[in-house]
């Protein structure tokens, strides 16, 4: 039998072949390449989460006001040897350069929340653009580091924002659990709303300046490594590349590999059909048809790739053997505790887009019950 090790955008190439050939499983193949797309169709999200079996977390703090627990962070965060991501305002940088280079002196990340801190939903793109590159260079100036993640004020967002951010060459990190710091609740709430159900890969949200934060940080850092968590840089948390974000914001990493050999067939002939297809379909091929479906063009050109034997042979395939083909793609390409089932909706909202400042401090945010 032949047996040949695919990657897994030439196994998704060999899907879409037989779903031009063979329409009994069209819908089958489908829903398989389809959740392979990010998110919503027509929409981009931010980084709210990030899939990952490691217990890593990042604690994330919004810096824009005013800076009186600058040292008390600094020595909390130290004691646990927790290492934090501070998104800072062009603002705060020029009212308190010290103090910047004091969180980033000592091992935290400083990354860009904003020069000015606008509602940037709807804003003029030019206008958002520099006000980006703005904060980029103020804490460049203080750090000598080049922010690579963005985050919005008070949350906000559109999809202009997101692919403006991302044709930046940043990240937009948002946040899947919420202090509520910013409202002011007792630091019981604040400990309470952090050290619950939380799961590998929480992002968390902290501000600055405010004292019930200071209070309560030293017990929520304790739980959540009595809990078996492990703190890590935003940065550090995120798949840089070779990943999809879905409709909650939860981005996975998508493996360029699978390891392990699949079987196709005991067909020569059709081995060979798929292994000049995943040779000779380009990326673009994938995505015009995930996009748009098939299309005349898309079909001539995979069609010319082939010879009348090999189209013939993969035409002469029964229903059966065509579904064991496919599972085993299937199952090479997403792991067995994730299936992927046919004309599934996924049971969690998307994140809104749009939020309502209820506090004169930074990051209001999405209720909680979108999470």
């Amino acid at each position: 039998m032949f047996v040949m090790t695919m990657t897994k955008r030439r196994l998704i190439r060999a899907i879409t072949f037989i779903l031009v050939l063979i329409t009994g499983i069209a819908i089958g193949v489908f829903a398989i390449i389809s959740s392979i797309n990010t998110g919503a169709e027509g929409l981009s999200f931010p980084i709210y989460s990030v899939g990952r079996a490691d217990n890593k977390i990042s604690i994330t703090f919004d810096c824009a006001w005013a800076n009186s627990n600058t040292d008390s962070l600094i020595e909390i965060l130290g004691k646990e040897n927790v290492k934090a991501t501070f998104f800072v305002t062009g603002e705060f940088c020029d009212k308190y350069p010290e103090d910047v280079k004091k969180l980033y002196n000592a091992g935290h990340e400083i990354q860009n929340h904003s020069d000015k801190h606008p509602h940037v939903k709807g804003m003029n793109l030019n206008a958002f653009i520099e006000d980006v590159r703005s904060c980029n260079t103020k804490i460049k100036a203080l750090t000598g580091e080049e922010p690579v993640l963005y985050r919005s004020p008070y949350g906000e967002y559109d999809d202009n924002i997101v692919t403006t951010v991302e044709g930046m060459g940043m990240f937009h990190i948002q946040w899947n659990v919420d202090s509520i710091d910013w409202n002011k609740p007792s630091p019981e709430t604040i400990i309470e709303r952090t050290t619950k159900n939380i799961s590998s890969g929480s992002v968390l949200l902290f501000h600055n300046d405010l004292e019930n934060t200071t209070e309560a940080l030293p017990e929520i850092l304790k739980s959540l490594k009595e809990q078996g968590f492990e703190f890590c840089k935003v940065s550090e948390l995120i798949y840089k590349e070779n990943y999809t974000v879905d409709g909650t914001g939860k981005q996975t990493e998508i493996k360029d590999t699978m390891g392990d050999a699949v079987a196709v067939t005991d067909n020569v002939v059709i081995n060979e059909a798929f292994e000049f297809l995943r040779e000779n379909l380009t990326v673009a091929d994938i995505e015009n048809y995930v996009n748009n479906g098939i299309t005349a063009e898309l079909m001539q050109k995979m069609m010319s790739l082939l010879t009348d034997e090999q189209i013939s042979a993969i035409q002469q395939m029964d229903e059966n053997e065509l579904k064991e083909v496919m599972t085993k793609l299937r199952d090479a390409i997403y792991e067995k505790d994730a299936p992927i089932v046919a004309d599934s909706v996924p049971e969690t909202e998307p994140p809104v887009t749009e939020q309502t400042v209820v506090s004169d401090k930074d990051g209001t945010i999405v209720s909680p019950e979108k999470y």
